[in-house]
């Protein structure tokens, strides 16, 4: 019974005190310290519970009774206290003079590849072009197989192709791979379109290779098709002109010269006057005045049946552009890895 009332007077005494300081706590800081050392886990109000063990058992159910009492004042009287504190004290550390003009922070923008893909979405929208999206993560078939490379085609290697974990001794739709181009999500488009049709698919593309002042291993590709039953090469033409004189807002010299690509037939390497040095040769151009901004061509037949069109009535024209390269011809930009470099130095001088 001793022990008992032992107990009781050192709970109440432990109670009132921590009351008396929450009374007077004179910031929610100070509050704070008060509910840990009364309420804590080594609280004294609470410290009160490791004594209950040697009691007898009717002694423990008062005492344990007791103890949730007191802490239910003490939280009471902690949550009083804090409304009253929040109310008096200042929000701010300092005084504020509302009168001072406020600070410019700045203004957000968008990256430069982003805001051109915008430009040519809203040239080839008034055009009756549709913007499609494909996945990032596509497979040997329709990256290769559908667009006719050859079985031992270098492109397939990991050399220049970053394959998914996993892919050794796997073929076609098993082997999945980042797009190392835009060009086979146009076999996904077909099959699920009926022709006559036309689409731009603007996107980032991956290739394994060494990075310099004009490759990347992870760039954006601008890629334009349309199909139909009579699609003239000077269609194409067309299109190369649609998009440089967005870019640019005038027209740019550019030359079509034969080239070979599996997917297209007949082939063409377009080629502009490089925007940086004028045509005169620079590190850019690599001193030719010329620069390669994408392949273009009419659809070969072989991708046109892997998505399900008939290539005897219906032919059309490819072009993939190089976004990257063509913000660095429109903005005097010498080195790609600039794009992707994330400095804000650079970024800044596009807001």
């Amino acid at each position: 019974m001793d022990d008992q009332i032992a107990i009781l007077a050192g709970l109440a005494e432990a109670t009132q005190a921590a009351l008396d300081r929450i009374e007077t706590a004179p910031t929610l800081a100070e509050l704070d310290v008060v509910r840990r050392e009364a309420i804590g886990k080594t609280g004294k109000v609470l410290a009160v519970r490791r004594m209950i063990g040697n009691l007898a058992a009717d002694h423990k159910r008062v005492v344990g009774a007791a103890v949730n009492e007191a802490q239910q004042q003490v939280v009471h009287a902690l949550e009083r206290r804090e409304q009253e504190l929040l109310g008096s004290e200042p929000v701010l550390a300092h005084p504020f003079d509302v009168t001072l003009p406020g600070l410019w922070l700045g203004d957000g923008t968008l990256h430069p590849t982003v805001q051109m893909m915008y430009d040519l979405n809203d040239a080839f929208a008034a055009l009756n072009f549709e913007v499609y999206e494909g996945p990032e993560i596509s497979s040997e078939q329709f990256e290769f197989d559908y667009m006719n490379f050859p079985p031992d085609h270098p492109a397939r290697e990991s050399m220049d192709t970053f394959w998914l974990e996993g892919m050794t001794g796997k073929q076609g739709a098993q082997r999945l791979c980042l797009r190392p181009h835009l060009t086979g999500a146009s076999v996904r488009f077909m099959r699920e379109r009926t022709p006559p049709f036309r689409f731009v698919y603007p996107g980032r593309v991956y290739r394994n290779e060494s990075t310099d002042a004009r490759h990347e291993r992870a760039f954006f590709q601008y890629e334009v098709l349309m199909v139909d039953e009579r699609v003239p090469l000077t269609a194409g033409k067309f299109l190369v002109d649609t998009i440089l004189s967005t870019v640019f807002g005038r027209d740019v010299p550019t030359r079509m010269r034969t080239g070979f690509f599996p997917f297209v037939e007949p082939g063409f390497e377009i080629d502009m006057v490089c925007q940086v040095c004028s045509g005169d040769g620079c590190r850019t151009c690599r001193y030719v005045g010329w620069l390669e901004v994408m392949p273009g061509g009419s659809p070969h037949p072989n991708v046109l049946r892997a998505g399900g069109i008939d290539p005897d009535r219906w032919t059309g024209f490819y072009v993939n552009v190089g976004l990257d390269r063509l913000v660095m011809m429109r903005y005097g930009i010498d080195d790609v890895r600039m794009m992707h470099s994330a400095d804000l130095r650079y970024l800044r001088q596009f807001a």
